[in-house]
């Protein structure tokens, strides 16, 4: 029976326009597994560390941001792996940021900002389609969730 384990986090990053919001994809380098594939903030949890503190500490050390405000996605992304017979449950945060001028580490090779529906056409991962669409949800809605879900920073 495989082990089900909680080791890395996805992260959507946005920022409010005054022409809407926009979110922060990066396109992974090629000297990465899944080279060119485009993604949110993403990164493997470290020990003693919180899967918030993940997202945090991954958003400055992907694109040197800092967060204005976050909080905890309404969905899990899950995904299986048949080498070590693991589903991996991803926890999913949404964080605002105050600028768009981003600084790339080696991890990626290209940014964009985008809207919901550009980023639907460019991420290829259905859970990663399922995750940006409840953080874009949560932010337009502005419902409970919100509320219930945010996460000091």
């Amino acid at each position: 029976m495989p082990n089900m384990i909680i080791r890395v986090i996805d992260a959507y990053v946005y920022i409010t326009t005054d022409n809407g919001i926009l979110f922060l994809l990066l396109k992974r380098a090629k000297t990465k597994m899944y080279e060119h594939l485009w993604q949110g903030v993403a990164g493997k949890i470290e020990k003693g560390e919180k899967s918030w503190e993940t997202a945090k500490r991954e958003l400055l050390e992907e694109t040197g941001l800092i967060p204005k405000k976050m909080f905890i996605a309404d969905h899990v992304s899950k995904f299986y792996e048949a080498k070590d017979d693991r589903i991996n449950l991803v926890p999913v945060f949404g964080i605002e940021v105050n600028t768009k001028e981003v600084v790339l580490s080696d991890e990626h090779s290209e940014y964009k900002w985008v809207t919901i529906n550009e980023a639907l056409d460019l991420l290829v991962w259905t859970g990663q389609k399922q995750a940006i669409k409840i953080v874009n949800d949560m932010i337009l809605c502005n419902d409970d969730r919100m509320r219930w879900s945010k996460i000091k920073v």
